[in-house]
């Protein structure tokens, strides 16, 4: 990890527009728990169902999305990766960095609301809150590495990280039990479900699959954001 790198990046990041971004929907999820408690409409299937749709469902993703691409996409885009590309860094600390740097972005506006949402509505019961702090951040480091990768892919990475997480995920997982096998949600759902009691907590992959798709996806998430940004840096010299 390069500790410049990681600085710039964090810097652009948190500029003012991007941090509105950031702490819009962890506000909302917030500001629900909080109504949801106050009215003593926090039973356990409600509290499950807000931490899973809007929390693991919706939340996550969109900001594991704003992170992963943000942190790299506008570089390639308008050229600027180059400076970075032309120093003496290896392709793969350049990639680690910014993949950390979304992770760090991911943990601070998904993982902690969740958590704090989580102990707003449940405390301690069926260490429901904790379960799905555990599930969103094995989620948002999948999602992280997945949507660093495609930034570097493709310049619609945007668009296809959209399609993924609210067509694919959201809509087509509702109805084809092939789209939930293939969802990274319902791999850090099933993570989620074996650390909680609570019933209304049901993963439709086993754990015994996920974990190793998680730890799959995210490393080959990883490596082809490194060979594809390789690939840029020789295109560019050409």
């Amino acid at each position: 990890m390069n500790s410049t790198i990681a600085m710039i990046t964090f810097r652009a990041m948190l500029g003012r527009r991007r941090a509105l971004l950031l702490l819009a929907l962890p506000l909302v999820l917030l500001v629900l728990a909080a109504v949801l408690r106050y009215t003593d409409n926090n039973d356990l299937d409600i509290s499950a169902d807000v931490l899973q749709k809007f929390g693991l469902a919706t939340l996550l993703p969109l900001l594991a999305l704003i992170a992963g691409t943000g942190v790299i996409g506008p570089e390639i885009d308008d050229g600027q990766i180059m400076y970075v590309l032309t120093k003496p860094i290896p392709r793969q600390v350049v990639v680690l960095t910014k993949l950390a740097v979304a992770i760090v972005l991911v943990t601070v506006f998904a993982v902690v609301p969740t958590l704090l949402a989580g102990e707003i509505l449940t405390g301690g019961t069926a260490g429901m809150a904790p379960a799905f702090t555990v599930g969103v951040l094995v989620g948002g480091v999948t999602y992280s590495a997945v949507f660093v990768a495609l930034a570097v892919a493709s310049r619609n990475a945007v668009t296809i990280g959209l399609l993924y997480a609210l067509v694919w995920e959201s809509l087509l997982g509702n109805f084809a039990p092939g789209a939930k096998s293939a969802s990274i949600q319902q791999w850090a759902l099933s993570v989620t479900d074996a650390m909680t009691s609570a019933t209304p907590v049901k993963s439709t992959v086993d754990l015994s699959v996920a974990i190793p798709l998680l730890i799959t996806v995210s490393l080959g998430g990883t490596l082809l954001a490194a060979y594809r940004l390789r690939s840029l840096s020789v295109a560019h010299a050409e």
